[in-house]
This record gives C-alpha cells, structure tokens and sequence, in this order.
C-alpha cells in the first residue's frame, strides 16, 4: 500500500494534506458545520452511527475528543476550500508497548461514493504511525457485520480482518456484533519500536 506522507507547512490547520482532502484536528469552532451536516446525513449514519445533531451535543462530543489524551479527533475536509467530508476518530489510546488506537468515522451525504473518505482515511493511518505524528504501530476499526461501506472502506485502506466479536458494542439499544479489523505499521511502511 502507497501511503500519502503526512505534511503540512507552518501556520497550515492541516496534519496531512492529500490530492482532494486535507485532514486536520477537530475543534469547538466546528460545531455549527458539523452539526448541519450531520443533520443533513441523519438518514445516511442511521442505523451505524450517531454523531451529535445539537451545538450542546457537540460541546461534550468535542470536549472528549480534544481534552482526553486516549482520543484524537480529525476533520476529512475538502480541497481547497476546507468543507468538511466526514471525521475520523482515534478512541482508546495506549501508549508504551502496545502504541494502538481503534478509530471511528462517518462521511457526511454530500461526500458519499466520491472517495474522500479512503483518502482522508489513508492520511490519518500514516499520520498516525508518523513519529512526527501520533507514532502509534496498530490501529484497530469494529464493524458491524451489514454495514457494507464501513467495510469496503478499511478493505481499500488496506486493513485486515482479524475475528468477529458477538454482542460487542451497545448501540441503538442493543449489543451488536462486529468484525474486528486492523492494520500495522508494518503493513504501510515497516517495523516501528516503542519509543
């Protein structure tokens, strides 16, 4: 797998810049875009996810995601104007000798099927194993089984599937199962040791 090299120049909001997306880090200023596209991609992320719809909803969302250490949330906004394409999270991270993190993301409706999420996705793996970036070696995506493009996205990024988990997470009111997929720093670009 080509992984794009994460890049971005002094004063750039971006981590890693690709051919049609940038990625950059979420902040509490992307609340009002954000909540209006999620909205407007409500019927799109149901019954797989449910980002915040509300500013009040946003606040906490992006408080866990920029204040929590374990967490990195990142923005797949559209060149050159920045519109934002979906999010990428990075949830439960651990340092030392595991250097892993399982991500989470959504597209937004009016970026479905234009590849911009396999591109902003291919960005936040190689920012992630970057030792300029987060220098984790393993990154981990859990999937449930129906929901086809969740799948073939992390198919195209180059992920694995590794096992398949009953009664795994507890969304939409019940626990539901999910493939475990995942990719290594080994699988982009080679060993990497902890530091």
């Amino acid at each position: 797998m080509s992984e794009p090299e994460p890049r971005s120049s002094s004063g750039d909001p971006y981590v890693a810049t690709g051919t049609r997306v940038a990625l950059r880090r979420l902040t509490y200023g992307d609340a009002a875009e954000f909540t209006a596209a999620a909205r407007r991609s409500k019927d799109l992320h149901r019954p797989w996810l449910f980002p915040p719809l509300t500013p009040d909803d946003f606040a906490g969302y992006a408080r866990r995601l920029i204040e929590d250490p374990a967490r990195a949330g990142f923005l797949v906004c559209e060149r050159p104007a920045g519109r934002i394409a979906g999010y990428i999270n990075i949830n439960n991270i651990v340092h030392g000798a595991f250097l892993c993190g399982a991500v989470g993301y959504g597209a937004f409706a009016h970026a479905v099927g234009r590849g911009l999420m396999g591109e902003g996705l291919r960005l936040l793996v190689a920012h992630a194993f970057a030792a300029s970036g987060l220098g984790l070696h393993r990154l981990e995506a859990n999937i449930q089984p129906g929901n086809t493009a969740s799948l073939g996205l992390v198919r195209s990024v180059g992920f694995r599937l590794e096992g398949y988990s009953p009664d795994f997470l507890y969304i939409d009111g019940a626990w539901r199962d999910h493939e475990r997929w995942a990719i290594t720093r080994e699988m982009t670009s080679g060993p990497a040791r902890p530091a």
